[in-house]
């Protein structure tokens, strides 16, 4: 029987209709969770295939609709959450937007959406998450801490990235924010870090992976020798998630295949 760790517990996980997010949210509930699928828009069958393999896999489950750059509809949704599983254990902000421009042609909208999404979102989530854990604090039959907070970041929160000024500036947001949050929070045991991935093959950066050349130049970038998938991303969310990692705090944990150890100087520079 797959060990689940996670029994008892009570998750949300926002852009949970399709990439690394639905790869979380499947991995949560096979590791026991109960897990609130949040997704937006035309992409309600990715959250209802999340829902049904958590389901089968013995976790109770539901697709929440709600755009978490938007104060009200995030709200909703935790209390939803809340209504539906009694409180909350575990908040994965995963939801995440590319508009990509160069500087001179971006446009204040492609900034503020990015930036709305990617950065105000996971405040908002993060503070209605933190707001509930502090509300019941400790349960030690269930979990160590009072709450735990993974945010989805990217190699990007410290790499430069020219023509994605919107996305990298949103990155380097939810690292600080991420360490100011865990280092408010952590008095009252409610951990908070985050994940940043490197390449992993996801809609969002088809274009990257989608021809054998494309494919051949991005692993000039990954010293593993593979593209990242989202089950690398969901097993590392699952283990911070854990009591096993009950002791880290304000920690970016990479998962890159080595992209950030500087390839281009393993011959010498």
């Amino acid at each position: 029987m797959m060990a689940r760790p996670l029994a008892r517990q009570k998750a949300l996980v926002t852009g949970a209709s399709s990439g690394i997010g639905h790869a979380i949210a499947i991995a949560l509930g096979q590791a026991g969770a109960d897990v609130c699928v949040n997704y937006v828009g035309a992409s309600l069958a990715g959250a209802h295939e999340a829902v049904d393999r958590i389901t089968a896999a013995g976790s109770r489950a539901f697709a929440c609709e709600a755009d978490v750059s938007d104060e009200a509809q995030v709200r909703a949704m935790f209390a939803r959450a809340i209504a539906e599983f009694g409180t909350l254990d575990i908040l994965v902000n995963n939801a995440g937007v590319q508009q990509d421009a160069t500087i001179d042609t971006m446009t204040l909208a492609q900034w503020n959406h990015v930036l709305g999404i990617n950065l105000t979102g996971q405040f908002l989530c993060a503070r209605e998450a933190i707001r509930e854990f502090k509300r019941r604090g400790v349960v030690p039959e269930v979990s160590r801490a009072a709450g735990k907070i993974i945010c989805i970041s990217s190699v990007h929160e410290t790499i430069p990235w020219a023509g994605h000024v919107n996305y990298a500036a949103s990155k380097g947001g939810v690292m600080m924010m991420m360490k100011t949050l865990a280092q408010e929070v952590a008095p009252h045991r409610i951990r908070v870090n985050s994940i940043c991935p490197g390449a992993i093959q996801t809609p969002l950066n088809h274009s990257a992976w989608a021809t054998p050349d494309a494919l051949k130049q991005l692993l000039k970038l990954i010293p593993y020798g593979r593209i990242g998938q989202p089950e690398d991303i969901a097993r590392a969310a699952v283990w911070l998630a854990s009591d096993e990692a009950d002791f880290i705090t304000g920690h970016s944990l990479i998962v890159d295949g080595g992209s950030m150890l500087y390839p281009e100087f393993a011959g010498g520079g």
